[in-house]
């Protein structure tokens, strides 16, 4: 079993869940964050610790965003791991451009 990042991290990226991970399975990408299914301990560290609610258990996932758990396993192959929290990209983007529930970080 594992977690799965999901839409609403897109273009907003908080890294607040990599800071609890004790396992370091998130991974990088430009526009959003990853968890890799064989490196997750299913701990739900990470869970509360996400502002816009994008990670869910993989038998949770809303039935809208099913294909970002194998999309989860597909690109943490060529990312990046990320232990350290980073500025989010609610930061750094116009509004406009930002995912539908990101917000001022």
């Amino acid at each position: 079993m594992t977690h799965t990042v999901c839409e609403p991290c897109f273009n907003c990226k908080y890294t607040d869940c990599v800071v609890v991970c004790p396992v370091e399975c998130f991974y990088e990408g430009e526009s959003m964050l990853y968890i890799h299914p064989d490196e997750c301990i299913d701990c739900e560290a990470c869970v509360p610790e996400c502002p816009v609610e994008a990670i869910f258990h993989e038998d949770n996932v809303p039935e809208a965003w099913v294909d970002y758990t194998p999309l989860n396993a597909e690109l943490c192959a060529d990312l990046p791991v990320i232990t350290e929290q980073k500025a989010s990209l609610a930061s750094e983007l116009p509004q406009d451009q930002r995912g539908a529930t990101c917000q001022d970080g």
